[in-house]
């Protein structure tokens, strides 16, 4: 409806001599706080230095021009300086749910991405240990921005970069890590880091362990592999439980070779030098880094030749680069500074860095107390021990409640929906009774509205002995606020997720979500549905809003339940 509307005000403008793309006047167009001011609202303040005149009257003129309105439009007036558009509702009504009951699924997709690659790196945690809490942020992200693509028809492929030739590895392999199981792998790390930190003898033997790598030593391959693997399956299990999957998995030791090619192409630049400890390092003077750093370079190799990760990194990235036309990575805010060195450094080799999502980070909010995590120190709030407490307390909860529903995907759902709710780039005070809570802005509040709607479908089955009447022969008498504010709402999918994809934030969907829930329980107070003299109508209403919904939380990973 927006894009009518924007081709009407772009008609009309043009007569005037003003001309403006069909984007420029979309992002004016206004939902009115009111029904009983319209539909949609266009404002005409923006128009004043163009026209030379007050927006009333450029208001007044632009109304003009439009002419009689088209058959989607009941009436389009002034009220000083908008236009207020107002729909045919009825007609709206029934045009939008028979095209939500017919597409179902594929409601709000468009061909925009098709055939062509998209990579995703997401997730990408260091192979040493089971991931925190505060890490599940990027996967919860990632898996959201994966799904919104393929809505889109983008041939995605998720990529989880493997640090396997690390320190922290390197420790674990000093350690003799090798032989323990995933499950013990964090308490090593934190004994063999704390030894590593006191003494200079064992971190030259650390040292030692990465140069004989790079060496391809058989037996310190081996026990290096060993236990990356043992990690990375560990790291799979916990994170599928989140519904989180990988299409490929990139290791950082199959970038060894190619990092001596970037590094040889680097020297060509004129931009590298070796410091007073022999260390190969790239001036970025003269880069936005000027601005951020004290001395604005990047570290690229050890004193003894061996490379560091972000030689790899810059070799890795041009493989993906060269994959794929759009490469697209989430990172955590504390990256954002290394993330502007690579980009410099991908720069003068002549390629354009990925896209990149920051998130900011999430602190677990229990007892009046908030934590931030650390591996290294050992401080961390474990994912699948925290799952597993939000499973019980989910479990504990409908207990109590005497509800129905899988605890698991009410858990799950608190989690990620608590997660992604919030604008990636804004830090979380997460509190586990706050996410679980049955009311306000919640995943299970979500989730009980979705089944509140099947409810209503299941008890219309069951009642109904013929075929439920299609909708296109239904007649619409009249229609309730409830029920037109809840039909203008899902209206709005498409445009909310077509935001979301264009601004890569899935919290855009959630937002929507929850006021859409909002909406129809509103709807479900005040108009009856069984009762009523328009009962098809309001039950392919209730049924296209289970429709929208669902799509909804599948595109934020979030499985629906059918009874609660």
């Amino acid at each position: 409806m927006r894009q009518l509307i924007a081709d009407l005000l772009k008609k009309a403008l043009a007569e005037e001599g003003v001309e403006l793309t069909e984007e420029e006047i979309a992002k004016f167009i206004e939902i009115p706080p009111s029904v009983e001011m319209g539909d949609y609202a266009f404002p005409c303040f923006f128009l004043a230095p163009k026209f030379k005149e007050n927006p009333h009257a450029i208001a007044i003129k632009l109304r003009e021009n439009i002419g009689n309105p088209p058959k989607e439009f009941e009436d389009i007036q002034t009220a000083g300086a908008y236009i207020n558009f107002f729909l045919n509702r009825k007609e709206f009504a029934k045009n939008l749910i028979s095209e939500i009951l017919t597409k179902k699924e594929d409601f709000g997709k468009t061909d925009i991405g098709k055939g062509e690659k998209v990579i995703l790196e997401h997730t990408s945690l260091n192979p040493n240990s089971s991931p925190h809490v505060g890490r599940a942020r990027n996967a919860i992200i990632g898996d959201s921005l994966a799904r919104i693509l393929r809505f889109f028809g983008f041939k995605t492929e998720v990529h989880y970069y493997v640090n396997d030739v690390s320190k922290q590895i390197a420790m674990l392999v000093l350690a003799k890590a090798e032989r323990l199981k995933f499950e013990s792998m964090l308490n090593k790390y934190v004994e063999i880091a704390k030894k590593v930190s006191k003494s200079k003898k064992l971190e030259k033997e650390v040292f030692e362990l990465l140069q004989r790598f790079e060496q391809k030593d058989k037996d310190v391959v081996e026990r290096f592999k060993k236990i990356t693997k043992t990690c990375i399956e560990g790291q799979k299990k916990i994170l599928l439980k989140l519904g989180i999957k990988y299409d490929v998995f990139d290791y950082e030791s199959d970038y060894i070779g190619s990092a001596k090619k970037v590094l040889t192409d680097l020297e060509k630049t004129g931009k590298l030098f070796k410091d007073k400890e022999g260390r190969a390092v790239l001036d970025l003077k003269g880069t936005v880094l000027e601005n951020k750093m004290k001395s604005p370079v990047l570290v690229l190799t050890r004193s003894d030749g061996t490379g560091l990760y972000p030689l790899r990194d810059i070799a890795y990235t041009i493989h993906k680069l060269k994959s794929a036309k759009r490469n697209i990575i989430v990172l955590g805010e504390d990256q954002k500074l290394y993330f502007l060195q690579i980009k410099e450094a991908l720069k003068l080799l002549g390629f354009n860095a990925p896209e990149v999502v920051h998130y900011s980070f999430i602190l677990i909010h229990e007892e009046g107390k908030r934590k931030k995590m650390s591996t290294r120190k050992g401080d961390v709030v474990l994912l699948e021990d925290f799952l597993e407490k939000v499973i019980k307390k989910a479990k504990k909860n409908a207990q109590e409640r005497q509800r129905k529903g899988s605890p698991e995907k009410i858990g799950i759902g608190s989690v990620k929906y608590a997660i992604i709710k919030n604008s990636p780039n804004r830090s979380i005070a997460f509190s586990l009774d706050e996410a679980l809570n049955f009311e306000g802005d919640t995943g299970p509040y979500l989730l009980y509205s979705y089944a509140r709607a099947s409810s209503i479908i299941r008890k219309a089955k069951r009642k109904e002995k013929t075929e439920k009447t299609e909708l296109k022969e239904v007649n619409i008498e009249e229609l309730d606020l409830k029920e037109i504010e809840l039909v203008k709402k899902l209206s709005q999918f498409p445009e909310v997720v077509l935001s979301a994809y264009n601004n890569l934030n899935p919290s855009l969907i959630a937002n929507y979500s929850y006021q859409l829930a909002q909406i129809f329980n509103e709807f479900y107070h005040s108009c009856p549905v069984m009762q009523s003299h328009q009962k098809e109508f309001r039950l392919a209403l209730v049924e296209s809003f289970r429709t929208v919904l669902k799509n909804s939380l599948w595109l934020l990973g979030i499985e629906t339940i059918e009874e609660m």
